[in-house]
């Protein structure tokens, strides 16, 4: 099984915790949905989903219901960059989290402990020279 991606941010700052599928109970979950971090080691923290991707990097879309990946004519919004009026037709993954989902996009709701106490935190890689 793969690996779920865990983007968590709070405030100006975000952390990355990597969880092998089966051990995440999020299957099923949509966007705008809350769930307790417990089993990411965050206990009393509850984080709500704000998005995500595929593995192949299509963004995850809360307007498009179910887990496919389809293409729509967007004007405006996630997975856009375009000038004003001009519309596009991409390929989006829908707002429900299915085994396809590499990386998902939370935000804190209900804190525990500090971040910075629970998270590891990631050394400076030292320069060769």
């Amino acid at each position: 099984m793969a690996n779920f991606k865990f983007v968590i941010s709070d405030k100006n700052q975000s952390w990355q915790i990597e969880k092998p599928q089966g051990e995440c109970p999020i299957l099923g979950k949509k966007i705008g949905d809350s769930f307790s971090a417990s089993f990411l080691g965050l206990d009393g923290y509850e984080l709500l989903i704000t998005g995500g991707s595929d593995k192949d990097g299509f963004p995850m879309r809360k307007d498009i219901e179910g887990t496919v990946r389809k293409a729509i004519v967007i004007t405006r919004g996630i997975g856009f960059k375009g000038r004003k009026g001009e519309r596009v037709r991409k390929n989006l993954r829908g707002n429900i989290i299915a085994q396809d989902i590499a990386q998902i996009n939370c935000k804190v709701v209900k804190a525990g402990k500090p971040l910075e106490e629970l998270l590891p935190k990631k050394g400076k890689k030292e320069e060769s020279k």
